[in-house]
């Protein structure tokens, strides 16, 4: 088994606490709304968000993917950090055992935010996983992530 980690960085013009709470906190709500095509629905199978609680997130139309299982390993709301792995679904490719992300808002000196990103993958057997494979499923979170400034943006009184 290897370990793999990818770190990245976004900028937004959404203070931090806005943006932690509409991604983060409400997201399970919030983005299938404004993005279905990217999480068709989002279902606690065990737990209601808080450390330990699994989710099942199925993929909107047009996905490679039909769904995965998310467990949340931590939620610190006043810290800004959430983080979870994807532990089950076809999202893994039987490839991976689990991918572990760590997001965190920072504030920024502009008055919005600064989200960093650690996703660590966790690969099964010899495999290796390509940047091309990381990058693909970076612009989809990035597209995810827009779409919830743009919303934001639109909506100044929401969160």
């Amino acid at each position: 088994m290897g370990v793999f980690t990818y770190e990245s960085e976004v900028i937004t013009a959404i203070p931090p606490a806005k943006m932690f709470k509409a991604c983060i906190v409400d997201g399970d709500t919030l983005i299938p709304k404004i993005v279905p095509q990217a999480f068709k629905t989002v279902e606690y199978i065990k737990g209601n968000g808080e450390p330990g609680s699994i989710k099942k997130v199925t993929f909107g139309e047009g996905s490679q993917f039909n769904y995965m299982k998310e467990k949340v390993e931590a939620l610190d709301k006043d810290k800004l950090v959430y983080r979870y792995s994807v532990i089950e679904g076809d999202a893994l490719m039987n490839k991976l055992e689990k991918i572990t992300y760590e997001t965190k808002l920072e504030a920024s000196p502009g008055g919005g935010s600064i989200c960093k990103t650690s996703s660590k993958y966790y690969t099964i057997g010899d495999f290796e996983i390509t940047e091309e494979g990381i990058k693909a499923g970076k612009e989809k979170a990035l597209q995810i992530f827009k779409a919830v400034e743009a919303y934001l943006l639109a909506n100044p009184d929401q969160y």
